[in-house]
């Protein structure tokens, strides 16, 4: 995700930064990572169904089941979704359910969220939320994070959906996370076996990452010390950060990696300052920031993105310089700056450890201004869905088939709430 998000860029065995993107780099393929979290959630949530004295594991598991059916179908289209995980029942071979219908049906992400909520807010058992790695068991964590979760995913409908009377309502009862203090995040620890996954690549093979020029230039232009937290300076040009443009040919084009800025130490050396985040505080303020700018709800959209801004650099541990946002590029409509654009950079850019949201959002809005790579296996094209893995034919021919008679399983089909 860090390379179609350019992010980094990979600067050899790197058919995938090259959007050659039938495997992802490093096994990297988020499809059966999700089924399989997706199959896990449901038993969980079968068994909260079944007996009452596990009813307090319901909402959370419905909002989990949201959150993961949400990034099948951003990234994927069409998915298994509502009979996804019915194989113990003896459906193997699972429809693809219409991304519209994945949204908004019952049952669907936006239902799940709504039910999970009013699970939450009723429930009256005593029965402690055990092994709850995100809050430590309180529930009131989870009402929040699918309150937040709720407005992420109605926003990104809103190209093609009325939602403005829906997002007013939660922006209405701030039920939403509002401080780090409250992210669905999950903490790495520096060590194994809960670190950083790409703490554990050879160095040989960490190292092929470096610093995007995509990144380099939005750092450079808000003069973001973030940018000190997520790459090291270049060998050979001490204090410098530089970037690479993404999508090199290695056997074309000769690259010292001396030339260019390494992943910092927080993905490798000090994974325990990193947290693997589903959804924050600054990314709840950038959402309802765009929202407001767009006059989907009422709100200072100024006042949200502001927020966002601090709320984001404490994420990555660092002060908010005193002029970020009055001075710079940085500041909200500055030299006639398009606000979206800022707002979703800003999202952008603190979204550096979650790739495929930035370049999720990327699809949605078009910003920030992702740059044509250099070797592109793709006629020159961006990316903007991720090809269904070849299992699926060889496994599930029929109904893939089906699948890709609508969009033939293309990475340039567009998915149904991309109107940009």
């Amino acid at each position: 995700g860090n390379l179609l998000g350019q992010y980094f860029t990979a600067i050899d065995f790197n058919l995938f930064d090259r959007h050659s993107l039938t495997e992802p780099q490093f096994g990297g393929n988020p499809w059966p990572v999700l089924y399989r979290n997706l199959r896990d959630n449901e038993t969980l949530l079968a068994l909260a169904r079944e007996n009452s004295v596990y009813a307090v594991y319901e909402g959370p598991a419905l909002v989990m089941k949201a959150y993961i059916g949400a990034m099948l179908t951003d990234l994927y289209g069409d998915v298994p979704y509502f009979g996804a995980v019915s194989g113990k029942a003896g459906a193997v071979t699972p429809v693809y359910d219409a991304q519209r219908d994945i949204y908004l049906a019952q049952g669907g992400i936006l239902d799940n969220l709504e039910t999970a909520i009013s699970l939450m807010d009723n429930y009256s058992g005593t029965q402690a939320l055990q092994g709850d790695i995100l809050y430590g068991g309180q529930l009131q964590g989870w009402v929040g994070f699918a309150h937040s979760l709720l407005i992420k995913s109605l926003l990104r409908i809103s190209g093609t959906e009325e939602v403005s009377a829906q997002l007013q309502a939660l922006a209405n009862t701030a039920g939403y996370i509002q401080d780090n203090g409250a992210n669905a995040a999950y903490d790495f620890t520096d060590g194994q076996p809960n670190n950083f996954r790409m703490a554990n690549l050879r160095a040989g093979d960490f190292n092929l990452f470096v610093m995007s020029e995509t990144m380099q230039e939005v750092t450079e232009a808000l003069n973001d010390p973030r940018a000190g937290v997520l790459f090291r300076p270049a060998d050979n040009f001490p204090g410098e950060y530089r970037g690479l443009l993404n999508g090199p040919d290695a056997s074309q084009t000769s690259i010292s990696v001396a030339d260019y800025s390494l992943t910092g130490t927080i993905f490798r050396e000090e994974t325990g300052r990193l947290d693997a985040s589903f959804i924050t505080a600054w990314e709840t303020s950038f959402l309802l920031a765009e929202a407001a700018e767009r006059g989907l709800i009422t709100g200072d959209a100024q006042a949200y993105y502001e927020q966002g801004v601090a709320q984001a650099f404490a994420y990555w541990g660092l002060e908010l310089p005193a002029d970020y946002l009055t001075t710079g590029n940085a500041t909200y409509g500055a030299n006639g700056a398009d606000p979206i654009e800022q707002i979703i950079t800003q999202k952008w850019l603190a979204h550096c450890v979650n790739g495929y949201e930035g370049w999720v959002e990327y699809r949605r809005t078009g910003f920030p201004a992702l740059k044509t790579i250099s070797a592109s296996l793709n006629n020159d094209l961006i990316p903007v869905r991720l090809p269904y893995p070849a299992d699926e034919q060889a496994l599930n021919r029929e109904n893939y088939e089906a699948a890709t008679a609508e969009n033939g399983n293309s990475i340039n089909a567009p998915v149904w709430w991309d109107q940009e």
